[in-house]
């Protein structure tokens, strides 16, 4: 696999988090130069710099371009899923609804789940593909998941490990072809954890739910330098 490189480029509109950010270090550091204030001001203009998919870093393809159909499967041992019951079928829900939020096109994630399980003998990401017509399966195989911080009851903090594939479907045949493998390794929040007296079981695992599908999904498109602040705690 290329080394890593991060593609950089201004955006054109502002997000919050970052917004705000910037502007309050540059009413904090106003006094040091003229340079820095110029390159604050640059920020809030244009944004923070945005990072390139690495799926398209490494691939010279992308998700996003016209006619591209994407399926979506995760896998979970049953280790995992003996503590979180169908947090495969909830995964995949919440990486799809990511994916399609940036103009992705994906399958319905029940049609992907119906299909798996009227055929609960497949053991291959490419049966899927060929059976929708799939330009790429992304198959997420998820192998720890958790979301409480270690030898603590009263405290939570999401955990997550995968490894996630992805297969170019052959227009012509069934046959596949593995394009791209990335381990993702997902922490929320990202400096402390969060007190169980601060929010519902429930509301916790949505919430980390949300963070590992953006973990994966950055992997397939573009995101920014400041997007993790609202996350940190």
């Amino acid at each position: 696999m290329p080394a890593s490189t991060t593609t950089t480029r201004l955006r054109t509109k502002p997000r919050s988090p970052w917004f705000l950010f910037m502007l309050t270090l540059t009413v904090t550091f106003s006094s040091v130069g003229c340079m820095n204030e110029m390159i604050m001001l640059a920020y809030l203009i244009g944004g923070p710099p945005s990072i390139e998919p690495d799926f398209d870093r490494v691939t010279t393809q992308s998700m996003t371009e016209k006619d591209v159909r994407v399926a979506v499967v995760v896998y979970a041992p049953d280790d995992v899923l003996f503590s979180f019951h169908h947090i495969d079928v909830e995964l995949a829900k919440h990486v799809a609804f990511k994916l399609r939020e940036h103009q992705i096109t994906v399958y319905n994630p029940d049609v992907v789940r119906n299909w798996l399980d009227r055929h609960d003998d497949w053991d291959k990401p490419e049966e899927i593909g060929e059976a929708l017509g799939a330009t790429f399966v992304i198959f997420v195989d998820l192998s720890k998941f958790s979301l409480w911080e270690e030898n603590s009851p009263n405290l939570y903090r999401g955990r997550g490990e995968a490894l996630v594939s992805v297969i170019e479907m052959d227009e012509e045949s069934e046959d596949g072809e593995k394009i791209y493998r990335k381990e993702v390794i997902s922490v929320y929040p990202l400096t402390v954890p969060r007190a169980a007296s601060e929010v519902t079981y429930s509301q916790f695992k949505l919430e980390y739910l949300n963070r590992l599908s953006e973990d994966i999904g950055r992997l397939f498109y573009e995101h920014y330098n400041g997007d993790d602040i609202v996350d940190a705690i």
